[in-house]
């Protein structure tokens, strides 16, 4: 009789442990040393002990193979897993960016994931509002740390308020349970006008503070709200981001002085609302929320000041985009590489899919990236394309526009490249080593 709890094996690497034993793609992986395998990290988990026994449905039948690696002996076993299926939220926060996305999007982008898991995997963050008792003690027992909380406020009442969620559990008594048994937190509170703002905040990296060092940073950011919002939410204003950055610099002052790390940090976007000047790369310590759109551009300035930028002359105009918020500091960079021979014109791209305010280079539509592009581009140029707009592991758009179609629609080579100083100037000098070779 076929195990259904048993999980697929998708792959098996050729020459490994695996198929040494006679595993094969498509068998279903029941159980290691008599544990139960739920998924990849149960794999990891019980798969590095010296000795294994698994436990294989093949079709109907259940096989048992044998495996010593020795002691010491670090080779996996060759194996992956069908992908995880994503346990999804059942909460309706009022900021909820998933639900102000416009209809006719691909599926994928309309999925809300709340799993424990692929925040521990990914760094996703989660609101630990649907973990049952075996969960929590299975994130103990693995010891799945760090994980990425999303607090949003420690008062029960207000979080409860922003979640949409009426049952939402405590907060402080979840984090406290997972920092007694030794679990590592990130942490983010979604700054809303008139929510958590204020004296709420304040109250809220309070309450996270005395749980360090397990809460090991916490993450202030601003409200990202589009046009196609159906609930009616302020967004965060100059004085409320000059409000909430007060709040965080005099906390980060106070746990400098104690501990000689900043713990709290605001959004590269909150400095940029409030008209600050971005604070100097070592101020974000460990960049431990730089995903989170946190020190992203005090990092781009170390990196390019590291850079060494050897002289070029290229035959070809550059062109790279980004979004209306960045543009200024990559244009700096620009410049410095004008300086070294090479013409890098840089476009800000203002986005009318998700709406004007929202200004980051991630969320930018191919189409809004060709609107902005048309009538600014040579026949000889080389488009420079940030690795941030695609999707990840293909070269398609949010909006499901192909890199191709942006080559023959605009008539122009189209290359995509890291986001960073050392991506642009690798893609600059692949595109004039090609140009060099057809010539």
């Amino acid at each position: 009789m076929k195990n259904v709890n048993a999980v697929e094996i998708e792959t098996v690497e050729p020459g490994s442990l695996a198929e040494q034993s006679g595993i094969r793609a498509g068998d279903r992986l029941v159980s290691l040393n008599r544990r139960r395998v739920r998924d990849a990290i149960d794999l990891l988990f019980y798969g590095s002990e010296p000795e294994l026994r698994l436990a294989i449905q093949r079709g109907d039948k259940q096989i048992s193979c044998y495996i010593d690696r020795g002691e010491g002996d670090g080779k996996g076993l060759g194996i992956s897993l069908k992908p995880l299926r994503v346990k999804t939220c059942g909460n309706k926060c009022i900021f909820c960016f998933v639900m102000q996305l416009p209809k006719g999007l691909r599926k994928a982008l309309y999925l809300k994931d709340e799993d424990y898991r692929f925040s521990f995997l990914y760094g996703n963050y989660i609101t630990l509002t649907n973990l049952t008792r075996d969960e929590r003690k299975r994130i103990v027992e693995q010891h799945l740390s760090p994980l990425y909380i999303s607090v949003h406020a420690t008062d029960m009442a207000v979080r409860r308020i922003l979640l949409g969620n009426e049952s939402a559990p405590d907060i402080l008594k979840e984090l406290k349970y997972f920092a007694g048994h030794g679990i590592r937190m990130h942490t983010q509170i979604v700054l809303c006008p008139g929510y958590n703002d204020k004296k709420i905040l304040s109250s809220t990296i309070n309450d996270l503070y005395k749980l360090y060092p397990y809460i090991q940073s916490i993450a202030i950011v601003p409200v990202g709200l589009t046009e196609h919002r159906r609930k009616p939410l302020t967004p965060v204003n100059r004085a409320d981001a000059a409000d909430a950055l007060g709040i965080v610099h005099r906390f980060q002052a106070r746990f400098r002085r104690k501990h000689g790390e900043g713990i709290v940090y605001a959004a590269d976007e909150l400095y940029l609302k409030a008209g600050l000047d971005i604070p100097p790369y070592k101020q974000y310590d460990e960049l431990s929320q730089v995903e989170n759109g946190i020190g992203l551009i005090a990092l781009f300035r170390h990196q390019a000041r590291r850079l060494k930028i050897p002289q070029f002359a290229p035959k070809r105009r550059f062109v790279t985009f980004t979004g209306t918020s960045f543009a200024p500091f990559l244009e700096v960079f620009a410049e410095r590489l004008r300086r070294h021979g090479v013409d890098l014109q840089v476009i800000p791209v203002e986005n009318t899919f998700f709406g004007k305010s929202v200004t980051v280079a991630g969320l930018l539509t191919g189409r809004d990236v060709m609107k902005a592009l048309s009538g600014c581009l040579h026949k000889d140029d080389i488009l420079l394309i940030p690795d941030v707009v695609m999707r990840e592991g293909d070269q398609i758009f949010l909006d499901d526009v192909a890199l191709n179609d942006v080559e023959d629609i605009l008539g122009v080579r189209a290359l995509l490249v890291a986001a960073t100083p050392q991506g642009l100037l690798e893609g600059i000098q692949k595109s004039i080593e090609s140009v060099r070779r057809i010539s």
